[in-house]
């Protein structure tokens, strides 16, 4: 990947991650909780977001484990307190899925110009890469391995007790999804599913 296309997928990521993370905050607003905006995390300002495993190291790895053909990463997560929320168990689904809903929105909206051909070849690969990456973090964030959002949403529908026993892994998620990226989960899982829902986005 040359200089060129790092830094305009890294820019794409960074504004990606943080449209995510805004997106749960704002959806736990709605529902009764105020702490992301307490905390100043409802902005577009990059620096309170920038995480240094997930905004640094991450990608890093996620350019290192694909060679170099795409990078991933994540903002600083939102803090949300569920216990604030109206209803908690539904409140707690619905803002997890707030982030992920965020990113699969971004990439329908960049991949409309490209349907109706309204780009050129610079904004094309611009535009292509924002859905690639926006559909990339929409799933992998529903994977159920906390602290990623689809064991959020999973706990959701479970007991107290299983609540419990899942955010208990969370000290340990980011070791389970570095073990799954070197294990091939890209390969296997994350990227047949980019691939299957950018070609029903762009029709290729």
């Amino acid at each position: 990947m040359d200089p060129i296309n790092l830094i305009i997928t890294l820019v794409i990521l960074l504004f990606s991650a943080i449209v995510h993370e805004i997106s749960h905050g704002l959806v736990a607003e709605k529902l009764g909780d105020d702490t992301a905006r307490d905390a100043g995390r409802i902005t577009l300002n990059p620096i309170p977001h920038l995480d240094p495993f997930g905004s640094i190291l991450l990608p890093i790895l996620t350019l290192l484990a694909s060679g170099g053909t795409f990078a991933f990463g994540a903002a600083k997560p939102v803090p949300v307190n569920f216990n604030n929320l109206r209803n908690a168990r539904t409140g707690m689904a619905l803002v997890s899925l707030a982030g992920p809903g965020a990113n699969f929105a971004l990439a329908i909206i960049c991949a409309i110009p490209l349907r109706l051909g309204l780009y050129t070849e610079f904004s094309g690969k611009v535009l292509a890469s924002a859905v690639i990456i926006n559909l990339l973090l929409g799933i992998f964030n529903l994977i159920p391995i906390p602290p990623l959002d689809g064991s959020k949403v999973l706990a959701s529908f479970g007991s107290y007790s299983f609540i419990n026993r899942l955010m208990a892994l969370e000290q340990y998620g980011f070791i389970i999804i570095i073990a799954f990226l070197y294990l091939g989960l890209f390969d296997r899982i994350l990227i047949p599913a980019v691939d299957f829902l950018s070609r029903l986005l762009l029709g290729g």
